[in-house]
């Protein structure tokens, strides 16, 4: 798990100095194992972001809340009657375990002074949020376990808080290196970095390698360092509990261009394979790393089903697509039908009634044989005819089916179009308004239930150029098409990357000759707005609003143009975020 005892520690000390003393004005809670406390201090607002997520459990301040459900839950509503208003009034760790403590002060609804503590444990599936009073006891928490899934700690309202079994290892910050390498030395003859995991408290696998790396050069076992291997190891443990008492540096590894891992010091043992970009904070660093991972998790189960619902459509549709280019295929005998009709019309007073087949002389082909099926109880003008009306079957036929294949091609690509929008929805409301756009064009039932409103739509996100331009990015293929035929003016520019479905990208032009960087910049929104977000170098097009044409027959978002140019960009995530107005 990135976020080990050491960041937690670190990122502990640095929450002391922004929440201590703070206010809590408002609490909202995005999904059933995340809050966010909307705080207030003499310095300003501050958003702190909590999460007891079995995949992602972390804590830190956040400069955009995630959107909030309609209704608030009941676990929300409680805490909203029981801390809203109370003020942070302490922030610890339990030793360098992933168990952080926050105590608060407030007063009751009778102005009694009361206070609270809040625990956040932050240990994979078992991570959990409590709300403890000043008498040790329970009042609340995000996962409740009784006798039937936890027999030594029960989390139930009533129950005393009872902290997690302790691992027994040994605290970098207040023991010596001298009791450290001497409860090393009995573990046997194991890897040094299982040796640091087995004897330290917080330390993560990525920090016990990075130090056997440094150590060893490799991950030597205990029987096989030497003293001066001791040498050095002493130095890394006493480098080690120096950076945690001076604090660090916030760093995150990014391999592919992805955020890979995080930590409080420099990683080497990747070499040229991993990157490094440090922050300015603790929050920063944990803030930008989950960002994907989190909006995933939030969206996650109407996402997967609406996702696993569009692939089936998709996979329908391309069925169908398949078995109309066989029948048009099979369409290609027309021409030889009508020949034949032709040439037993022709040979008609030489030819006999009762014959199975004629043998006839083909002028299309060199005057060369052919031979003919025929029916036996028809003449041969009836066999004629019989012919030229397989013949014009299948010439309607093949006329019909090119405007199947048509619509199925346009069919195909507007639900991967949506799909894309679907993976990359930010949260409730979006995903809301693909459904009703999916609804709109027959794709799933409406909903005849009252309390399922139209969702009210979000605008379009909004990037600003380092030239100061608006770059607009459609949410939806609804959204795309108001953005390219209502909202933008018939000189603005739009982008749109070639040959992958996404968003449209208007860049407000205000009638000016729009700078390279601008251009550029947009271009790479664009490229990250799509399906093509992953791919090292994507074409975009680019034209002016005015160039576009709705596209005939096709569905919401879908547009013609022949007249533009194209630039080939990278994906830039780290810029999306840096240009995206908050």
């Amino acid at each position: 798990m990135p976020l080990d005892g050491y960041t937690l520690h670190l990122l502990t000390e640095e929450l002391k100095n922004s929440v201590i003393g703070c206010r809590i004005e408002k609490i909202h809670m995005p999904a059933r194992d995340e809050l966010v406390f909307h705080l207030r201090s003499r310095e300003g607002a501050k958003k702190l972001y909590i999460s007891a997520s079995s995949s992602i459990p972390r804590i830190n301040l956040t400069a955009s809340a995630p959107e909030n459900p309609g209704t608030p839950p009941m676990l929300c509503m409680f805490l909203r009657k029981h801390l809203t208003g109370c003020v942070f009034t302490g922030l610890r760790q339990q030793g360098l375990d992933r168990v952080l403590f926050a105590d608060l002060r407030g007063t009751d609804e009778i102005g009694d002074p009361v206070s609270f503590t809040l625990a956040l444990e932050i240990m994979a599936k078992h991570s959990n949020f409590t709300v403890i009073n000043s008498d040790g006891i329970i009042i609340e928490a995000i996962k409740k376990s009784d006798l039937t899934t936890a027999k030594l700690r029960q989390i139930q309202p009533g129950f005393r808080y009872v902290l997690p079994p302790s691992q027994d290892k040994l605290n970098i910050l207040e023991i010596g290196t001298a009791d450290i390498f001497s409860a090393i030395k009995k573990l046997g003859d194991i890897p040094l970095s299982s040796a640091l995991l087995k004897t330290l408290e917080g330390i993560s696998p990525l920090i016990s390698r990075e130090i056997s790396c440094l150590v060893t050069g490799n991950d030597l076992t205990l029987g096989e360092l030497t003293d001066t291997h001791f040498a050095k190891l002493e130095k890394q443990i006493d480098s080690l509990r120096e950076k945690l008492v001076r604090g660090g540096t916030p760093t995150m590894l990014i391999k592919d261009g992805r955020p890979f891992d995080l930590s409080f010091t420099d990683i080497t043992q990747y070499g040229f394979c991993v990157e490094s970009k440090t922050y300015g904070s603790y929050s920063e660093l944990i803030d930008s790393f989950y960002a994907e991972k989190t909006l995933a998790e939030r969206t996650g189960q109407q996402n997967r089903e609406l996702q696993k619902s569009l692939v089936n459509m998709i996979a329908r549709s391309r069925r169908k697509y398949e078995t109309r280019k066989e029948e048009k295929e099979k369409c290609a005998e027309k021409e030889k039908m009508r020949i034949y009709a032709e040439l037993i019309l022709s040979n008609q007073f030489s030819l006999e009634k009762g014959s199975l087949f004629y043998d006839i002389e083909n002028y299309y082909d060199d005057y060369n044989k052919v031979r003919i099926d025929a029916d036996p109880a028809l003449s041969p003008a009836a066999n004629a005819q019989k012919y030229y009306k397989e013949y014009n079957k299948l010439k309607n036929a093949e006329k019909l089916l090119d405007g199947l294949i048509s619509e199925s091609e346009i069919e195909i690509e507007y639900l991967e179009s949506v799909l894309d929008s679907v993976k990359r929805a930010r949260g409730y409301t979006d995903i809301a308004a693909i459904k009703a756009e999916l609804s709109e064009e027959g794709y799933l039932k409406k909903s005849r239930s009252k309390k399922d409103k139209n969702p009210k739509s979000l605008p379009p996100v909004r990037y600003i150029s380092d030239d100061g331009y608006t770059i607009l990015v459609g949410r939806n293929n609804v959204q795309n098409e108001e953005l390219s035929f209502k909202t933008a003016a018939k000189d603005d520019s739009w982008f749109h990357t070639q040959s992958f479905p996404g968003s449209h990208v208007i860049v407000i032009g205000n009638g000016d000759i729009l700078p390279e960087r601008t251009c550029r910049q947009a271009a790479a929104i664009a490229a990250c707005n799509s399906s093509a977000r992953d791919s090292s170098l994507v074409a975009v097009d680019y034209t002016e609003i005015r160039e576009l044409k709705k596209l005939k027959g096709g569905k919401k978002g879908m547009v013609i143009y022949h007249t533009y140019n194209t630039m080939w960009v990278k994906p830039d995530r780290e810029l999306c975020e840096r240009l995206i107005e908050k």
